[in-house]
């Protein structure tokens, strides 16, 4: 059997090492804060945004922001129906209903025209979800949202490194959200961030974060809200900081890795990978095959092959409101038919073109039966 391929896995250097050992070290008392503070700085001066807030995760930086909103029960918030849970469960926590629509063919991000189509009076927000690190149609998106007074909420957790047309993703809406999970371009283990330009938005996710104390507050513990605790460690922002200052050299392996898969696959008849439309820049997170129908490669064929040589790919995420806990909308077309013959491929930042070429090997030996 030939060593196993995974589909990523972080690069963790001695910079990380000494940081974090310092953080455990020395990171106490007056000095727990210090490396969070400096996590945020730098994350804030990359995105070219006025605000940052390190969370526990990129889960807990969407639910402390769609809280900040006001969304609650009886609320409306529309999302791409291609998506993680994450990107729905705030919106089920809050007691408000997530609005699936579809997406489109070759992003395979949200449809500006069906999340327009599906505003009603009780929308409170539209989420734009950067999948794979594919970027959604900002301009359209925040168009739809000042039409219709609706903040658009950026979910960048899989778009760090992306820019669309100058500005980088999740600084563009009202607040954007990232990851820091493992499985990231830059990670803390586990870990998100908040992200805006509002001043206000600031304010009142900064109290929630810290269960409801406002800043500034002269009281000890003294809440004025029920707040949320969803704060990064220190430790963990201690290796943030390590990523964060390698950033430019991360985002270019992945941008390199997704090239030379480009590069071999796209030249086949019938194959697409992750676009970068004029004016764009992808952080090339997750470089993804899809297959047209008639080729007949499916999920499965695939991961029967993949685990066969025993190379750790992943599927495309299922439409969300497949899952048990939604209603099926199968009008949803490109949001239900993508899945079946899609596959993300290993990028991890130490890989080597032979283990690339492992990965393309399998893809045509699938397709030629």
């Amino acid at each position: 059997m030939n060593p196993r391929i995974p589909y990523t896995k972080p690069s963790i250097t001695e910079r990380e090492v000494a940081y974090a050992t310092d953080a455990a070290r020395n990171g106490w008392g007056e000095h727990c804060y210090d490396y969070i503070e400096r996590f945020e700085a730098s994350f804030k001066r990359h995105l070219g945004v006025k605000h940052a807030i390190a969370t526990s995760s990129c889960t807990g930086a969407l639910h402390m922001g769609m809280a900040a909103l006001g969304i609650g029960p009886g609320d409306e918030v529309i999302l791409a129906d291609t998506n993680w849970i994450a990107t729905a469960a705030p919106i089920v926590h809050l007691g408000a209903k997530p609005v699936f629509v579809d997406i489109l063919p070759d992003t395979w991000c949200i449809d500006p025209e069906k999340a327009e189509a599906a505003i009603s009076p009780r929308t409170k927000a539209i989420v734009a979800v950067h999948l794979y690190g594919n970027l959604c149609d900002m301009d359209r998106l925040l168009a739809i949202g000042e039409k219709y007074g609706i903040p658009v909420i950026e979910d960048a957790a899989e778009a760090i490194g992306s820019v669309y047309h100058g500005k980088r993703a999740g600084s563009m809406g009202k607040f954007g959200v990232f990851s820091f999970h493992g499985t990231k371009t830059i990670t803390t283990g586990e870990g998100g961030m908040f992200v805006t330009n509002d001043d206000d938005l600031y304010e009142r996710v900064l109290t929630l974060s810290n269960h409801g104390r406002r800043r500034g507050q002269t009281k000890q513990f003294w809440p004025e809200a029920v707040g949320f605790k969803y704060k990064m460690s220190n430790i963990q922002a201690a290796i943030g900081c390590a990523q964060i200052e390698r950033i430019d050299e991360l985002v270019t392996r992945k941008r390199e890795i997704l090239a030379y898969y480009k590069q071999h696959l796209e030249i086949i008849p019938g194959i697409r990978m992750n676009p970068e439309p004029p004016g764009t820049i992808n952080g090339a997170w997750m470089p993804t095959v899809v297959f047209d129908q008639e080729l007949g490669v499916t999920r499965e064929l695939l991961q029967t092959a993949f685990a066969a040589k025993n190379i750790d790919a992943r599927v495309f995420f299922y439409p969300i409101s497949s899952l048990p806990m939604f209603t099926p909308n199968r009008e949803n077309c490109h949001a239900w038919d993508l899945p079946s013959r899609s596959f993300n491929l290993p990028s991890y930042h130490d890989m080597q073109k032979s283990d690339m070429d492992q990965v393309i090997n399998v893809l045509k030996e699938t397709m030629n039966g």
